[in-house]
């Protein structure tokens, strides 16, 4: 299979333009040498959010996944979890021969070694990539994984396009293991400390629930915590939900009852809903 050097790289298909898509869009577009088509679902909306940002980052709106990756020489897959598998399905058989795939998706280990079966079906490269923080504040810089064994050929590209990665595996499911396992801590934190806060607020004793949670770990500013976690949830609830139920997907698989982890899924859900950034 043919190589790509860095310097040829000039052809780059979006899936997904949301919060994720729309950050590398607006990276990429800085470079003036890529050329970027797009594809999401909510394009057939022309009022929706993607379709808006492809008209105001000046990309190639594609009316199909096909199109979109048709001449593609990478194609990053950045949809909801629950569509992970649907996007690998769309483009595996419309992949240029040697393109690479790279799927930063939050899933399961086990649900990324489908799309990897499913793209190295057909011509393209399978890249996992395991996304270690949120994209902002920092944006490219954000820490990534990559995984499986086309991982080390991309490893140079990718830093060409400034992506802090570093190959963790060639085993494709390991660098999402370590995101995965992440997210029980992470996400579930931001559950438990939601319903800690909004149990002590209502019983009045919110003041002093604060004050013994700094006494016991005071490395940490619970005000701030809460805060964040708060917002993180109410703004990416619904997302961060379907997340957290291929984390639980991963405990399953690993023979623990993810008890925790399913009472994550429905709080994130739960404040997700309220959208209360939509009514500020």
């Amino acid at each position: 299979m043919t190589s790509l050097a860095t310097d040829s790289l000039n052809r780059v298909a979006l899936i997904g333009l949301g919060e994720a898509g729309q950050m590398l869009a607006r990276e990429f577009s800085t470079s003036g040498r890529l050329q970027i088509r797009a594809f999401d679902i909510a394009f057939a909306d022309a009022a929706s959010a993607p379709s808006t940002a492809a008209r105001t980052l000046g990309i190639t709106a594609a009316s199909t996944a096909a199109e979109a990756v048709a001449e593609a020489q990478l194609v990053i897959s950045a949809v909801t979890a629950g569509s992970a598998l649907d996007a690998a399905r769309s483009v595996a058989a419309h992949l240029p021969p040697g393109a690479f795939f790279l799927d930063i998706n939050s899933v399961a280990p086990g649900t990324k070694r489908e799309a990897f079966a499913l793209v190295e079906a057909g011509a393209g490269r399978y890249v996992e990539a395991a996304v270690m923080a949120p994209v902002y504040p920092k944006r490219l810089g954000t820490p990534i994984l990559l995984g499986g064994p086309h991982a080390g050929g991309f490893l140079k590209i990718a830093q060409a396009l400034g992506f802090n990665v570093s190959v963790f595996s060639e085993q494709v499911g390991s660098a999402s293991a370590v995101k995965m396992c992440r997210s029980v801590m992470v996400k579930g934190l931001e559950a438990l400390s939601m319903e800690c806060f909004l149990a002590a607020r209502r019983a009045g004793v919110e003041a002093e629930v604060i004050a013994s949670l700094r006494g016991s770990f005071p490395d940490l500013d619970w005000v701030a915590l809460g805060e964040y976690n708060l917002e993180r949830m109410t703004t990416h609830g619904i997302r961060r939900s379907a997340e957290m139920r291929e984390v639980a997907k991963t405990v399953q698989e690993l023979g623990i009852a993810p008890l925790m982890t399913t009472a994550a899924v429905e709080h994130q859900a739960t404040m997700g809903s309220l959208r209360l950034k939509d009514r500020c």
